[in-house]
């Protein structure tokens, strides 16, 4: 089904939003409406069953108290679904659902080259005493996928000694 001109997509922005984002300039004081969306109504959220998921990761930030669990399903090389469950602020949220809906639909190798300052360039930014949030999704990230390569390279090892 094709959109509409004025549909959003899973990152909360429109297709002209998306065409006319700005790199952020100067340190930014408060939350936006788009990291507002994303934490009133994280993308994502939820926990994958057992045999669901083929990557984990729990990452926290024992500065803050900040704590994220994620989960991936791959299929082909591509994550084909992920979930989050996240204690944390506002901001924490926020990067943790924008970071999911960025991931999602990506090969593990696109996906491992997301960074945070993505995360917080797809969100408009947010503030500066909050940077470190954007960290928490994607250091969950690249766990998961470790996570899954991980699982691969024993199941394959597994294979060979049979």
């Amino acid at each position: 089904m094709a959109k509409e001109r004025g549909d959003r997509d899973d990152t909360g922005m429109s297709s002209a939003e998306n065409e006319k984002a700005q790199p952020i300039q100067g340190p930014v004081l408060f939350y936006n409406d788009t990291v507002i969306d994303h934490f009133t109504n994280p993308r994502n959220v939820g926990e994958m069953e057992p045999g669901e998921a083929n990557g984990y990761a729990l990452v926290g930030d024992p500065a803050c108290g900040d704590q994220m669990k994620l989960w991936i399903r791959v299929d082909s090389g591509r994550i084909t679904d992920i979930r989050f469950k996240s204690f944390g602020c506002p901001g924490a949220i926020a990067t943790s659902s924008m970071a999911t809906c960025m991931a999602r639909g990506k090969t593990l190798e696109e996906a491992a080259e997301l960074t945070d300052d993505d995360v917080v360039r797809a969100l408009g930014g947010i503030p500066e005493d909050k940077k470190h949030c954007s960290l928490l999704g994607i250091m969950a990230l690249q766990k998961a996928i470790d996570d899954y390569l991980l699982g691969r390279m024993c199941a394959e090892e597994g294979d060979d000694l049979s």
